[in-house]
């Protein structure tokens, strides 16, 4: 090949990756939005983890305390936990201090590093660290590193905590407190609900999917509706799920998840109970209320699947 044609070739391949990035972080608007008077969220998207929308499908909070900024989750990828860290300081010059994890789900830590590399301090629940050092997390990541590059790349690690926890605390971070309340085994072993007293906060983590159906996968459901009871009984005016919009009606917003994890405990309970093979139940099963919700198509049959798996094995004195 000629040497200028050689060079035009490049030079658009150049621009071609340059337009998709581009196109992608289009994709991607991260806006802090104000829901107490230190404190902020990002909304993530109701959809898959993709190239296009660098995996933000989660969001994360943060507060600005007196003595510094106390972030809630890391987002899913670097990119994206370059960015709010970005966004945050657009809004306070102080530095950020500490870390908490809700739990340890892809979408909420493949940005920890970006914090850990400021110095911040990560503070999460113990039983995460068995996920950690599990061959699922160490195969997910591999898997991310394809399906979501480049913002998931080789150079991306999972970050253990700097403070493990062992039961629901009262933390005194940054000069401000936050109840850190263990509400798993529900969604995951380790998860954390953190409640910010001063600002009438709420940070559901995952056990509040808002506006969107949510992944159950082999969660205790059970225990997930039980925790979603304990979280109502904090006095909050604003609850910042794991996914979807901040909600000012927590208690109507956390009965609809409630609802859905009861109606799938009690319709695939009952298939489980008389042996009605899981195909047969699911379809006679009238899912009409819920399946106008965002990733009702993605996520409710492997929901139904595994709720018919657990009331099964709950059936057989398995729990």
């Amino acid at each position: 090949m000629a040497p200028h044609r050689w060079l035009s070739s490049a030079f658009a391949l150049v621009l071609t990756a340059l337009s998709w990035s581009a196109s992608a972080q289009s994709l991607v608007e991260m806006q802090p939005q104000k829901v107490g008077p230190n404190t902020y969220y990002v909304q993530g998207l109701a959809a898959l983890g993709s190239p296009a929308n660098q995996n933000f499908i989660s969001n994360a909070g943060f507060v600005v305390a007196p003595q510094g900024v106390v972030v809630i989750d890391a987002l899913g990828s670097p990119a994206l936990a370059r960015r709010l860290v970005q966004k945050i300081g657009e809004i306070t010059p102080k530095p950020i201090t500490h870390v908490i994890v809700t739990h340890y789900h892809a979408d909420h830590i493949y940005g920890l590093q970006v914090f850990k590399e400021l110095g911040a301090q990560i503070v999460a629940q113990q039983d995460a660290r068995t996920y950690l050092n599990s061959d699922t997390a160490a195969q997910r990541l591999v898997a991310s590193r394809s399906e979501l590059a480049p913002w998931v790349d080789d150079n991306t690690r999972l970050v253990p905590a700097d403070r493990w926890l062992t039961d629901s605390t009262t933390l005194e971070l940054a000069g401000m407190r936050f109840v850190a309340e263990r509400v798993g085994p529900s969604h995951t072993p380790e998860d954390l609900a953190i409640h910010v007293p001063g600002e009438r906060v709420l940070f559901a983590g995952d056990l509040m999917f808002a506006g969107r159906l949510p992944f159950v996968g082999q969660a205790d459901s059970n225990q997930w509706i039980q925790s979603l009871d304990r979280l109502l009984r904090f006095d909050v005016a604003v609850a910042v799920p794991g996914h979807g919009a901040a909600s000012t009606e927590p208690r109507k917003d956390m009965g609809v998840m409630r609802d859905y994890l009861t109606y799938l405990r009690s319709t695939m309970g009952k298939a489980a109970k008389e042996l009605v093979p899981f195909d047969e139940a699911y379809s006679a099963t009238d899912w009409s209320r819920f399946e106008p919700m965002p990733m009702f198509r993605f996520a409710n049959r492997m929901n139904a699947y595994n709720t018919y798996l657990l009331m099964e094995k709950e059936s057989l004195g398995g729990r």
